[in-house]
């Protein structure tokens, strides 16, 4: 039995199948992870929820941003743009019911021993001031929101926006929520203290003055911690950092579509090209 950490799908369902093809995936005792964002933007987001359900048993997965985004739009808290077509498609099937069902009873981060190690996995990444289990306590209230039926209109329609750009253990409600997500589903770029800034999208070097990508602050309180993450395609699969794995690298953008086995930490990657 072998565990792979697989980065940002994006609906990209041919460059997937040949991945597993190229692991020898097998589905009767093999286990997937998946780091989040398995959808949009990509050209068969329909596909690959289909495929992600019918293997639902052999997967692990945490929500991205994107992920989240065709949530909200399902519950009615964002519009489809005209270029969401791969969305669209989603919300028109006749299994979109089940497949967004399964979508949103995923967590934002999951903590596992695989080979006599442990594993995080978060799409985006886990603040410095955040300990690990500090992080899986925040990463549960949003977990509990998503499947309690009595909070899930307020926590998507209050899901958007980039305020507040500092974590305290003050907020409540649906600010409270929207810093948490923010944090594991869209942070890259933030200061020692926490203080997001979640406009620059660029590689390392793009960083502000104080800003730094989160994973390279000496003082990080998960910095003993395995740590898997998605969601920034700039790092081109380089963290630079011990014990912090980049698994996004830029599959949808005609890059890679790379997986790590946990294991033995060996990566394979097949090529995006459409």
């Amino acid at each position: 039995m072998a565990t792979y950490a697989i980065g940002d799908i994006q609906g990209c369902l041919e460059p997937l199948e040949k991945l597993l093809k190229k692991i020898r995936f097998n589905a009767d005792k093999d286990k997937l992870w998946l780091a989040g964002d398995m959808v949009h933007r990509g050209p068969d987001s329909l596909g690959t929820l289909r495929f992600l359900y019918q293997h639902r048993h052999q997967i692990t997965a945490v929500l991205g941003n994107h992920d989240l985004h065709l949530l909200g739009i399902a519950h009615g808290a964002k519009r489809l743009t005209d270029k969401e077509h791969d969305l669209a498609e989603v919300l028109r099937a006749k299994d979109a019911d089940i497949l967004l069902g399964w979508l949103q009873d995923q967590p934002l981060m999951v903590h596992k021993k695989v080979a006599d190690k442990y594993f995080s996995m978060v799409h985006a990444g886990i603040p410095p001031i955040w300990s690990m289990s500090k992080a899986l306590e925040l990463a549960g209230e949003v977990h509990r929101a998503l499947r309690d039926p009595s909070m899930t209109k307020a926590y998507f329609y209050g899901m958007y926006g980039n305020e507040p750009h500092l974590w305290s253990d003050h907020l409540i409600g649906v600010e409270r929520l929207r810093s948490i997500t923010n944090y594991f589903t869209r942070m890259r770029f933030c200061k020692a203290d926490g203080t997001l800034d979640l406009v620059t999208k660029q590689g390392p070097l793009a960083a502000h003055h104080d800003y730094k990508p989160w994973f390279s602050f000496k003082e990080r309180k998960t910095r003993d911690d395995r740590i898997i993450f998605g969601h920034w395609a700039a790092l081109e699969g380089e963290a630079h950092t011990k014990n912090v794995y980049a698994l996004d690298t830029g599959c949808v953008w005609g890059g890679y579509l790379t997986a790590m086995r946990l294991e033995d930490e060996t990566f394979f990657c097949t090529d995006c090209a459409f």
